[in-house]
């Protein structure tokens, strides 16, 4: 592939070129030459899109795409079309699938289906066997397969030494071990945060010590073990606080926000729309003003989409039947320019591949061409014809959004929205 990008603004604080606006030359999947004007003597393809800005290829943290075993919701092959399409260059594919990833047939089987692919995936096997939370999986084996992590998706692991042994475990590889941190006994069987809405609603109520216990623990655990821990989606003020302490202290933590996190709250549960019944749950406005305040002081390293494709019989339902989940690739940069400046989301769209061990590409010449390519600047509402995704339960429908995504170059491909 040889192409040309035209008048492109570059955001990317770690390139020379950051903030300029240049001329893009891309041959054979690396940037050959930036600069203004550049000349086309042999007439390769160009490239020009209204007010187009380039960044580093974006990163999701934490994507459920179905397959295998669900692909009624969702199939690898489509999956990764929409991340290419939502701007995202490189996903971490959640092991939540049937059978669960859980051993290294089940990586290598999901790497196969990714190949050729624009968007690259990085599997996250299982910690336990099942995502069962009694046996530790075959962590080294998945690991030479190709996974860049170790977690049961939305799974809190009631087994302390469990956790304990995986972390002395990984050390002996620098593996990642993800801890979604949620004690299912304060849980209980709530089903929306515990607060001023869920009583008036009559819905049973998560409190936000379910979520920050368990954090605490698994702090302490860290801190005994050593290792490095990743701890997704939090969603209370108290674990941000939580968080920015252990690392004040030196621990090797970091830690993702969902979007809707960041700009939703359980206000939206009036209506007991299951689109908004997610795990964990939209929280207070006190406490998605915490979370964005963690954003900006970098306390949060990263921000995912926590994208979860969910069937229409496991969501049109009463509310406490429902499933939880949204799906969330393709609002993610709109809804996040709607609460954040645009350096903010580009960096915490982008940095969350080193936590995960994956080779990042700055945009200056003789680099691989990895890019997202997009418009800071229109907006419109999000809708259901916005959604390429084969599940439509987006929390975002209906709503605000700034920005346009205008597609990828990466792989040797472009690809555009």
């Amino acid at each position: 592939m040889k192409l040309i990008i035209r008048g492109a603004k570059i955001i990317d604080s770690k390139s020379p070129f950051h903030n300029k606006t240049a001329d893009i030359l891309i041959v054979d999947g690396f940037i050959k030459k930036i600069g203004t004007s550049l000349p086309n003597p042999d007439k390769v393809d160009e490239l020009q899109l209204d007010n187009l800005h380039v960044s580093q290829g974006w990163f999701d943290s934490s994507v459920s795409l179905g397959e295998p075993g669900f692909e009624d919701r969702e199939t690898i092959a489509n999956g990764l079309n929409v991340a290419a399409k939502s701007g995202f260059t490189a996903i971490a594919l959640q092991p939540n699938s049937f059978p669960i990833i859980d051993n290294q047939s089940q990586v290598n089987f999901v790497l196969n289906k990714a190949q050729g692919s624009a968007t690259q995936l990085y599997p996250i096997g299982a910690l336990s066997k099942e995502s069962a939370g009694k046996d530790m999986a075959e962590l080294y084996d998945m690991k030479n397969a190709g996974a860049v992590a170790f977690g049961d998706y939305n799974k809190s692991l009631d087994n302390a030494n469990l956790l304990k042994i995986a972390l002395q475990y990984v050390q002996d590889f620098d593996g990642l071990i993800l801890a979604f941190s949620q004690d299912e006994n304060i849980k209980g069987n709530g089903v929306a945060n515990e607060g001023i809405v869920s009583t008036r609603l009559g819905l049973k109520g998560i409190p936000n010590l379910a979520e920050e216990l368990q954090i605490a623990r698994n702090l302490f655990l860290l801190e005994y073990t050593g290792g490095k821990l990743h701890i997704p989606t939090i969603s209370t003020k108290k674990s941000v606080q939580l968080i920015k302490e252990a690392k004040a202290n030196g621990l090797h933590v970091t830690c993702s926000a969902a979007v809707h996190h960041l700009v939703l709250t359980d206000e939206k549960l009036e209506g007991f729309d299951t689109r908004y019944k997610v795990s964990p749950p939209l929280r207070t406005e006190t406490d998605r003003k915490a979370l964005l305040k963690g954003i900006k002081d970098g306390t949060i390293d990263m921000i995912t989409s926590d994208h979860n494709p969910m069937d229409i019989e496991h969501k049109k339902m009463e509310f406490d039947g429902a499933k939880n989940g949204t799906i969330g690739m393709e609002s993610t940069f709109g809804a996040l320019m709607t609460v954040l400046p645009l350096e903010t989301v580009i960096d915490k769209l982008t940095s969350g591949k080193t936590t995960f061990g994956i080779e990042t590409e700055t945009i200056n010449e003789g680099s691989k061409a990895n890019i997202t390519l997009f418009n800071p600047e229109p907006k419109s509402i999000f809708t259901k014809s916005s959604i390429l995704s084969k599940s439509k339960n987006s929390a975002f429908l209906g709503a605000e959004i700034k920005g346009k995504v205008y597609g990828i170059v990466n792989q040797g491909k472009l690809i555009l929205a």
